[in-house]
Protein backbone atom coordinates (compact mmCIF):
# COMPACT_ATOMS: atom_id res chain seq x y z
CA UNK A 1 0.00 0.00 0.00
CA UNK A 2 1.18 3.37 -0.84
CA UNK A 3 0.71 6.60 1.90
CA UNK A 4 0.98 9.79 0.25
CA UNK A 5 2.43 12.45 2.39
CA UNK A 6 1.58 15.79 1.71
CA UNK A 7 -1.75 17.95 1.02
CA UNK A 8 -1.45 17.83 -2.40
CA UNK A 9 -1.01 15.57 -5.47
CA UNK A 10 -0.20 16.00 -8.95
CA UNK A 11 -2.79 14.20 -10.92
CA UNK A 12 -1.54 13.25 -14.31
CA UNK A 13 -4.70 12.29 -16.96
CA UNK A 14 -4.56 11.61 -20.67
CA UNK A 15 -5.84 13.19 -23.76
CA UNK A 16 -7.20 11.32 -26.73
CA UNK A 17 -3.84 11.94 -28.02
CA UNK A 18 -2.16 10.48 -25.39
CA UNK A 19 -0.79 14.28 -24.12
CA UNK A 20 -0.36 13.82 -19.83
CA UNK A 21 -2.19 16.75 -18.94
CA UNK A 22 -1.21 17.51 -15.00
CA UNK A 23 -3.75 19.19 -12.29
CA UNK A 24 -3.09 19.75 -8.75
CA UNK A 25 -5.55 18.24 -6.40
CA UNK A 26 -6.69 17.58 -3.12
CA UNK A 27 -6.95 14.31 -2.06
CA UNK A 28 -8.05 11.99 0.88
CA UNK A 29 -6.56 8.50 1.13
CA UNK A 30 -8.78 5.97 2.95
CA UNK A 31 -8.02 2.18 3.14
CA UNK A 32 -5.66 2.22 0.61
CA UNK A 33 -7.39 4.10 -1.96
CA UNK A 34 -7.00 7.92 -2.90
CA UNK A 35 -9.89 9.86 -3.43
CA UNK A 36 -10.24 13.06 -5.22
CA UNK A 37 -13.67 14.97 -5.42
CA UNK A 38 -14.23 17.49 -8.61
CA UNK A 39 -16.79 18.94 -10.83
CA UNK A 40 -18.32 16.95 -13.43
CA UNK A 41 -17.60 19.86 -16.30
CA UNK A 42 -13.47 19.63 -16.17
CA UNK A 43 -10.95 18.63 -18.01
CA UNK A 44 -10.33 15.87 -16.05
CA UNK A 45 -13.46 14.32 -15.92
CA UNK A 46 -13.41 14.65 -19.63
CA UNK A 47 -10.41 12.86 -19.82
CA UNK A 48 -10.69 10.55 -17.51
CA UNK A 49 -14.09 9.00 -19.59
CA UNK A 50 -11.82 8.51 -22.21
CA UNK A 51 -8.86 6.98 -20.45
CA UNK A 52 -8.88 5.36 -16.74
CA UNK A 53 -5.22 5.26 -16.34
CA UNK A 54 -3.59 8.34 -14.13
CA UNK A 55 -0.45 8.82 -12.18
CA UNK A 56 0.23 11.01 -8.70
CA UNK A 57 3.04 12.33 -7.17
CA UNK A 58 3.40 14.01 -4.25
CA UNK A 59 3.60 17.54 -5.03
CA UNK A 60 3.40 21.07 -3.44
CA UNK A 61 0.13 23.78 -4.25
CA UNK A 62 1.27 24.65 -7.76
CA UNK A 63 2.25 20.94 -8.54
CA UNK A 64 6.12 21.11 -8.04
CA UNK A 65 6.58 17.52 -7.49
CA UNK A 66 8.25 16.21 -4.49
CA UNK A 67 7.75 12.41 -4.39
CA UNK A 68 7.65 9.70 -6.67
CA UNK A 69 5.35 9.02 -9.45
CA UNK A 70 2.83 6.37 -8.57
CA UNK A 71 0.86 4.65 -11.63
CA UNK A 72 -3.31 3.69 -11.31
CA UNK A 73 -6.46 3.62 -12.02
CA UNK A 74 -9.57 5.64 -11.52
CA UNK A 75 -12.99 4.67 -11.44
CA UNK A 76 -16.36 7.07 -10.65
CA UNK A 77 -17.41 6.64 -7.49
CA UNK A 78 -21.23 6.42 -7.35
CA UNK A 79 -23.22 9.17 -6.93
CA UNK A 80 -24.39 8.25 -3.35
CA UNK A 81 -21.00 7.80 -2.11
CA UNK A 82 -20.07 10.84 -3.46
CA UNK A 83 -21.45 12.74 -0.22
CA UNK A 84 -19.14 10.69 1.79
CA UNK A 85 -16.20 11.22 0.28
CA UNK A 86 -16.71 14.83 0.32
CA UNK A 87 -17.45 14.71 3.60
CA UNK A 88 -13.68 13.51 4.00
CA UNK A 89 -12.61 16.13 1.70
CA UNK A 90 -14.37 18.76 4.22
CA UNK A 91 -12.54 17.00 7.21
CA UNK A 92 -9.18 17.27 5.74
CA UNK A 93 -8.97 20.77 4.36
CA UNK A 94 -11.39 22.47 6.56
CA UNK A 95 -13.02 26.01 5.43
CA UNK A 96 -11.04 26.33 2.59
CA UNK A 97 -12.67 23.01 0.91
CA UNK A 98 -16.09 24.57 2.07
CA UNK A 99 -14.79 27.89 0.24
CA UNK A 100 -13.68 25.87 -3.01
CA UNK A 101 -17.18 24.77 -3.51
CA UNK A 102 -18.90 27.78 -3.19
CA UNK A 103 -16.38 29.17 -5.43
CA UNK A 104 -16.67 26.23 -8.34
CA UNK A 105 -20.48 25.80 -8.01
CA UNK A 106 -20.78 26.98 -11.50
CA UNK A 107 -19.19 23.95 -13.19
CA UNK A 108 -21.16 21.24 -12.42
CA UNK A 109 -22.41 19.02 -10.03
CA UNK A 110 -19.63 17.74 -7.14
CA UNK A 111 -18.05 14.48 -8.08
CA UNK A 112 -15.81 11.62 -6.31
CA UNK A 113 -13.07 9.94 -8.28
CA UNK A 114 -11.23 7.11 -6.35
CA UNK A 115 -8.20 5.88 -7.47
CA UNK A 116 -6.22 2.49 -7.21
CA UNK A 117 -2.45 2.42 -6.83
CA UNK A 118 -0.89 -0.51 -8.81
Amino acid sequence: MHEIESRYVLLETYKRDGTAVCTPVWFVSKGGTIYIVTRDQTGKVKRLRNNAGVRLAACGIRGAVNGSWLSGTSEFVRPEKTGEVVSWRDEKYGILARLAKFLSRGRGDLIALAITLK
